[in-house]
Order: C-alpha cells, then sequence, then structure tokens
C-alpha cells in the first residue's frame, strides 16, 4: 500500500520575507458522521506579490534515515446519530447569561466569506443559531495571533455563552482567557492539537492521515489523466503544512513513486493563507512547468485558484469545505479535502451535550468518509476504488501507520 522508499519532503527555506517560497442544533446536531457528504486543520488557519521563488520540489527520495516513527493518534469512534436536541435542553446545557438563549461567538483567523475552512465554521454557527431561535453569532474574523487575546476578549465581553475558537493558531491567548471567562464554554477547533485546560474543549484530527487519502486519490487523477506533476499552494512552511504536504506526496506515491509534488509557499507573512496575487502567480508557473493537478491549502484565495485551474483545464482539490461538488460557482472543482470547521463543531456540539466532550478534554476526531479526507467530485469507479482502499488502510494497515506516525513527528519535532 505504501512506497517503502519514500521519505519527507524537506522544505527550501525563504530567500527573503515576504517573497513567495516554493516548497477548513436540531437538524444540524443529528448529521450522522456516516452521511456520504458530497461535503475543517488547519489545524490551524488563517498581500503584496513578488517574482523572488524559491523552488522545493519533490524528487526521487534522497538516501537518508526516516525519522523515528511515532505512534499514530489515538482515535475516538465517530458520534452515531441520534435525535436532535430540544431547544430547552440547548438552553440549560449553555445558557450562561441566565437570558433564556443562547448566544455564540465566532473567532476566525481568516475572513468569514472565504468560501473555504473559515466560512464553514461561521455558516455553522448562524445555521444553528437560526434553527434553535437563537440570536445571529458574533463573529469576529481576519484574527492575527499577536490580537487573538483582545479580540477574543472583546468577544467574551458582549454577553455570549460559547465561543468557538476556530483554529490553534490563535489559541495561545487561551489559558489567560478561560480563567478570566470561565462561565463562557470555550471550544476550539484545534485541529492540530493545543495543550489542554481546564476551561476548554477542543476537537483534533489527524493530518497525515486526512491527507494520505487526499495523495492517493490526486495519485489517481493524475494516473488517469497521463500526468506526473502536481503543485501544493500553502502559506508559509508550517509544521502543520508540512505533515499534509508530505503525507500527500506519501499518498500519490504509492499510486506511482514517479510522481512529483511541488510545495509553493505564497503568504507575504505567517498564517497569510489568503494571498490571491501571489497564489495565482504561483499556479500559472507551476503550469508553465508542466503541473497538471492544484492543491489549494488556502484560505481566502482558494476562489481565485479554483478559476484559474478551471480556465487552465487542471485538476483543482480546495482544502476544508465538505460542501465543495454540491457548489454552481462556475469552478470545476476535483475535489476537496475535508476537515470542515462547521461538521466538525456540530458532531462536538452533540458530544458536548451528551457528556462525551466536555471543559478539559479533548476529542480527537477519525479518518473516516464522509467525515473527513478526500472528497471526489464525480470520480471514476477506478479512482473511487483506490480512494476507498487508502481509507481502510489508514485504519487498519500498521506499517502506513507507522510511516504517517514518522510524518507528524518530524513535522511538529522541527526536524
Amino acid at each position: 500500500m505504501i512506497n517503502q522508499q519514500y521519505q519527507p519532503a524537506r522544505f527550501a527555506t525563504p530567500k527573503k520575507e515576504g517573497a513567495m517560497k516554493s516548497r477548513k442544533l436540531s437538524r444540524m446536531l443529528a448529521v450522522p458522521v456516516a452521511l456520504a457528504f458530497v461535503a475543517a486543520a488547519c489545524g490551524s488557519d488563517d498581500g503584496g506579490s513578488s517574482d523572488d521563488t524559491t523552488a522545493a520540489t519533490e524528487a526521487a527520495p534522497a538516501e537518508t534515515d526516516a525519522p523515528a516513527e511515532t505512534d499514530a493518534p489515538a482515535e475516538t469512534d465517530a458520534p452515531a446519530e441520534t435525535d436532535p436536541v430540544e431547544v430547552d435542553t440547548l438552553i440549560a446545557q449553555f445558557d450562561t447569561t441566565g437570558d433564556g438563549t443562547v448566544t455564540i461567538a465566532v473567532a476566525a483567523a481568516g475572513p468569514r466569506d472565504d468560501n473555504g475552512y473559515y466560512q464553514s465554521l461561521v455558516n455553522f454557527a448562524e445555521e444553528f443559531s437560526a434553527e434553535n431561535g437563537f440570536e445571529a453569532p458574533i463573529v469576529s474574523d481576519n484574527i492575527g495571533a499577536a490580537e487573538a487575546a483582545q479580540a477574543m476578549a472583546d468577544l467574551a465581553e458582549q454577553g455570549v455563552d460559547i465561543i468557538l475558537v476556530g483554529a490553534s493558531e490563535i489559541a495561545e491567548p487561551l489559558p489567560d482567557l478561560t480563567e478570566q471567562y470561565p462561565d463562557i464554554f470555550w471550544y476550539c477547533n484545534c485541529g492540530a492539537g493545543f495543550e489542554e485546560l481546564p476551561g476548554l474543549a477542543q476537537a483534533t484530527d489527524w493530518g497525515a492521515a486526512i491527507h494520505y487519502t487526499a495523495g492517493v486519490a490526486m495519485g489517481a487523477r493524475l494516473q488517469e489523466e497521463g500526468g506526473t506533476q502536481a503543485v501544493f499552494l500553502g502559506c508559509c512552511d508550517l509544521n502543520f503544512e508540512q505533515e499534509a504536504y508530505n503525507a500527500t506526496v506519501a499518498g500519490m506515491q504509492s499510486v506511482d513513486p514517479s510522481f512529483t509534488m511541488e510545495y509553493v509557499g505564497t503568504g507575504d507573512f505567517q498564517f497569510d493563507f489568503d494571498n490571491s496575487a501571489n497564489a495565482t502567480a504561483a499556479l500559472t508557473n507551476a503550469i508553465a512547468n508542466g503541473a497538471t493537478l492544484v492543491y489549494a491549502y488556502l484560505g481566502g484565495a482558494t476562489d481565485p485558484i479554483g478559476q484559474l485551474a478551471t480556465d487552465e483545464g487542471i485538476d483543482v482539490f480546495a482544502a476544508g469545505p465538505a460542501d465543495i461538488c454540491d457548489r454552481d460557482d462556475g469552478i470545476e472543482w476535483t475535489g476537496s479535502i475535508v476537515f470542515d470547521g462547521g461538521l466538525y463543531a456540530a458532531q462536538a456540539l452533540r458530544l458536548i451535550v451528551d457528556g462525551e466532550l466536555t471543559e478539559g478534554s479533548t476529542y480527537q476526531f477519525p479518518t473516516e468518509q464522509g467525515l473527513n479526507g478526500v472528497l471526489l467530485c464525480g470520480a471514476s469507479d477506478g479512482t473511487q476504488g483506490q480512494v476507498d482502499d487508502a481509507f481502510i488502510a489508514v485504519s487498519s494497515d500498521g506499517e502506513l501507520l507507522g510511516v504517517l506516525g514518522g510524518i507528524s513527528g518530524e513535522a511538529y519535532s522541527g526536524g
């Protein structure tokens, strides 16, 4: 199932900062995990352009020792489908202000209308509140790490009952904030994980397993279309990007070891996943160099990449959203690598109500079709069959799990 010679790719050091560096209740709480969503990470998620680009191409694996393998994260069973939760139950559970309703706040690291990872959490909060007769959620978006403490404190001061934190990149102030505002129910969709705190409930996933399924799908598409080169457009060599990239390459090379994927960082600063100018320039360059598939591991720059890929007639995958195949946006999406913040939040709230996820605990979402991992739009039977096998492998193949554990270990150890 895996390429025995695979070694994690190395990332190039940017030539200069700012240049492109080459290298996401009621009916909502009753969503069954096994539902075949034609349906996020970054771990955490969230400009101008530059002509200077440093290439980090995935060539033939180097003859070096593999990183020490780490144990795969322990995954828990996905929540089962249950009856919708009554509004009175929700109020009893979450109404900390005593005003007879539940007010949700969302802290998003990127734009609330990016049509991707960031927006999925906002959409969930809006739909959940409307369906249960609650006031519209209070949303603060485009929060950077430097202003995260103040932005979330501002939300906490507005009489909210729940604060949904959309990414671990803005989670650093949570130890202080959860103590300062202990009555609020704090939930973090901390895909890559964050320290456990007495006042924080969090959900995580395993980026390496999710992206291995992505790589298998991309390899199958390259094989089907006669291509050999792909490009991964990200931000800036962040650890969760390295995990995602190297796992994607591993999956792709399990289909054909000759397939290559170039990583190109398009951000002008840390967590800049929204730089459309840099991203489209990078994709234009990659296409000129022979790429026939692009993975837009981006936020606000996702749709511009999707449109350019459609115009150029190459395969394009989004990162995060679970609804990509249902969209009528003029973009011919090949698929999405699903780690949908809204879908996760819906499941997490169900677990909270059932007492299975509490403040002070962490829930590890399994890698499971219909919940996360790659989703293909209109795939052939052959390609879909390869993807189905990949999902089985990431839950049962001990050798593969060891490889993926090594990828995660290297990414987060700074190796």
